[in-house]
């Protein structure tokens, strides 16, 4: 068990939590692709007495028994967890540094996406080997970010 921080992109909402980054899911169901936006969702189950908001998220109520925490400033979604629940699902991009985090199951498996599940062989670029990222990153007096 460890202890980790996270939040939203533009840092409003920032959390501390203590965690397992052994036991990451991936879920594949239909809601939380919509909620999120991707192919498949990865959190980590956190009971709600191990973690606390620095500054609290919003929430929308998702469904009849789900209600998902998130930033109203930047978007970025942060959580799930059901009405009557003791846990909360974070989402593994919110924490700042997600890289001990590891997938033990993939939960939902009738709403997997295939194509979307091995992306090993896939040729890979980094950001900065973007031209037009870079170009952009610059023209605004930034370095490209990570």
């Amino acid at each position: 068990m460890q202890t980790m921080t996270g939040g939203c992109q533009c840092g409003r909402v920032r959390y501390r939590a203590t965690v397992d980054p052994a036991q990451a899911i991936a879920c594949h169901c239909k809601m939380c692709r919509k909620a999120t936006g991707g192919a498949w969702t990865p959190y980590i189950n956190v009971p709600l007495r191990d973690m606390a908001w620095e500054r609290a998220p919003d929430w929308y109520q998702s469904s009849a028994v789900a209600h998902r925490a998130f930033c109203s400033l930047c978007g970025t979604p942060l959580g799930f967890a059901f009405l009557d629940g003791e846990n909360l699902d974070l989402t593994i991009g919110s924490f700042d540094d997600p890289l001990s985090f590891r997938p033990t199951m993939n939960y939902a498996s009738e709403s997997m996406l295939p194509a979307w599940l091995n992306l090993e062989e896939l040729p890979v670029m980094r950001s900065e080997e973007n031209e037009s990222v870079v170009r952009r990153w610059h023209a605004a007096g930034l370095e490209v970010p990570e």
